[in-house]
This record gives C-alpha cells, structure tokens and sequence, in this order.
C-alpha cells in the first residue's frame, strides 16, 4: 500500500515513521510514505525570485471576511494531480506540473481530505480502505482550512479523527495511517495478533502475580491463573465471569 500525504509539514511525520512497526513495514516494502508539499507547486513572484530562499505563499484572506487564513486550492490541487500521475506512470520523475483538469482516478486511488466535522473515521473504514485501494492520498489541511474547490475538483472523502480541532491535519494522517497499515498483511509479526481482530478486555495483565506499590498489594486477577481458557475467554469478553 502506498501513502501519499500532502503537508506543509513533512518533516513532522520522521520521528513515528522511523521507529518500531512502522518503520519496519517501510523497510520490508509493505508500505510506502511520499511527502508533497503545497509549497513545490507554487511559482515565485518577481521579487521573490531574486530572494535566495523565498517564502512561497499558499494561504490567502477567505472570501466573505472572517478570521484566520485558507489554504489556496491550486497548489493543493496541483500536488493531487502530480500523485495520480505518478500512480498511473510509477518510472515518473515529475516534481511540479501545471494544473489541468479532467485527470481519471486510477480507480484503486482514494483520497482522504482531513475536516473537523467530516465522516468519523474508526476500524471498519480502514480496514474497507486497505482491501480496497492500493494507493491512498491524505490532504493535511492548516490555518482556517483549505479552499473548498478542492473537493468539487476530486472525489474525496471528508474525514475526521474525532469531535475536536487541531492545528493541521498531520497528526490525523498519521493516525489513518497507523491503523490502515496494522491491515496489510505482514506489517505485523502475526497477522492474527491485532487486537481488532480479538475479543479482548481493555484489562490485561503481565508478570509479577501480586505487584506491590507503595505497601499495597494489585494481584492478578485469579481467572487468568487458572488455566481454563473457556472461563477465561468468557471473562476477556464481558470483564467478569
């Protein structure tokens, strides 16, 4: 499976995706992570040519007034169409492009555009999501949100992590990503081993048998020393047998 993510904000996904499972999976070729950023597909004005480093702008003032800053649409929508290209010709070296419209999805590419009050995304979709699409493209969305246009441009599914907002939508991505990766076969040792795919309590339990903390004894509780898996699964299921 392969992960497209848009962000201003690259740099923040290293340090998870370079650590434990993840990192692994990557490594083992059962998933792979591309950054684009909105920035790359916007052309410096004339003044800002001449800048060493110029600061390229992506946000402007919404229409309508109101606080904050919106995220254009042409760069975002520029980024998009570099990934679907790119799908449709992996040897492709493409960077920038200047955006056409009318591009087919190949129909194996999903894209996710990360909203405050969009779908609630939860186990069911990723697990649908990964046995469906090989490549999925995330839209990291910051400031006030992106332009709307995006989403009459491209078919896309609005999103959300939860009922609450944060900054940008990268620590969602990194979410999705997380849980749709756990559905590829071979990211994890055991397949088997996810805890979705297992009744289980949210109690569990590891040595010693009777930890003591503070002159106060926690035993284990006794079901779970006894050997009999039946009455064990039992209580694994409703939290008490």
């Amino acid at each position: 499976m392969n992960f497209h993510i848009i962000t201003l904000f690259p740099e923040s996904f290293s340090s998870y995706l370079n650590e434990s499972i993840l990192a692994r999976a990557i490594k083992n070729k059962f998933l792979k992570v591309e950054f684009y950023n909105p920035r790359d597909f916007v052309k410096p004005t004339k003044v800002q040519a001449k800048k060493n480093k110029p600061y390229l702008r992506v946000d402007d003032i919404p229409y309508g007034g109101g606080p904050g800053m919106i995220m254009q649409a042409e760069p975002v929508a520029k980024a998009v169409e570099v990934i679907l290209k790119k799908i449709k010709n992996p040897g492709s070296k493409i960077l920038k492009t200047e955006f056409t419209t009318g591009l087919r999805r190949n129909k194996n590419v999903k894209i996710i555009f990360l909203v405050p009050d969009g779908k609630m995304f939860d186990t069911s979709y990723a697990k649908l999501t990964a046995r469906k699409y090989s490549d999925i493209i995330i839209i990291c969305g910051r400031y006030e949100g992106i332009d709307e246009r995006i989403n009459k441009i491209f078919k896309t599914d609005k999103i959300s992590v939860g009922n609450f907002v944060l900054t940008g939508g990268e620590l969602p991505a990194m979410i999705i990503l997380d849980c749709m990766a756990r559905q590829i076969d071979g990211v994890l040792g055991n397949f088997s081993s996810r805890e979705e795919e297992r009744v289980a309590s949210s109690e569990v339990y590891t040595r010693p048998e009777v930890l003591t903390f503070k002159n106060k004894k926690y035993a284990v509780p006794k079901i779970l020393l006894s050997g009999n898996h039946a009455k064990i699964e039992e209580w694994r299921n409703h939290g008490k047998v």
